[in-house]
């Protein structure tokens, strides 16, 4: 079984302690000292779980998580932090933590939860980019190109091109955008998705040969380079 850990985590006495335990115990561990370098070695080699301290320099941990979550990798994530009130556990946990180990720490409780997080299930492949055609969507930096050319789109039109290049190929209902996207449990009866998708087309499609975005009458839209 593979014991792969990355350690990030900008205490050198805390980071030698727990990179010697994990050697010791059979583990393969790499070190990391600040959040940039952390998420640069997460997203571009394979681990079998993380450890990251919560208050890293140069992007906090739970920056870190953020942009590990949004970029599709789900590696087991335990959340070190000198932080043991309630709220920041909460926090930690909805930005995508496993798990949440206060310090001071036992080396023998680390070692069993990251045990327990390996059990749970390997890691998955990295996904840092979605693409449908030559438009992309870089997950880490968020930037859309199309050809090569840099699109410029509000927030929600960022949030409605990424669930619709997750769901590349296949028809995506209104239900399901109001859901999604908007986080509306009910219709509203408006136009906002229609205004929304038409803004969206015009950015993305305006100006190439071949449209990529699609209505599908009666059913919703399609993100495809067939027609």
């Amino acid at each position: 079984m593979s014991r792969r850990v990355l350690v990030v985590e900008d205490d050198a006495d805390t980071a030698d302690y727990v990179l010697k335990g994990l050697r010791e115990a059979g583990f393969t561990a790499e070190h990391a000292a600040d959040g940039r370098d952390g998420l640069y070695l997460a997203t571009s080699s394979s681990f079998d779980a993380i450890v990251l301290d919560r208050m890293v320099p140069g992007m906090d941990g739970l920056s870190v998580l953020r942009a590990l979550r949004a970029a599709g990798l789900q590696t087991p994530v335990l959340i070190l932090s000198a932080l043991s009130h309630l709220d920041e556990r909460v926090k930690g946990l909805r930005a995508g933590g496993d798990d949440y180990l206060t310090k001071p720490f036992g080396f023998s409780e680390l070692s069993a939860r990251l045990d327990n997080l390996m059990r749970r299930g390997a890691a998955q492949p990295v996904e840092t980019r979605l693409t449908v055609g030559d438009l992309e969507l870089d997950l880490l930096t968020r930037r859309v190109t199309r050809g090569g050319r840099t699109l410029d789109l509000l927030p929600r039109e960022l949030k409605l091109l990424e669930y619709l290049l997750r769901h590349r190929d296949r028809v995506v209902t209104r239900t399901m955008l109001l859901e999604e996207v908007w986080d509306y449990r009910f219709d509203p009866h408006t136009s906002v998705i229609d205004t929304h998708v038409s803004r969206l087309r015009k950015k993305i499609d305006e100006g190439f040969a071949r449209p990529l975005l699609h209505t599908v009458r009666g059913s919703g839209y399609r993100l495809s380079v067939e027609p």
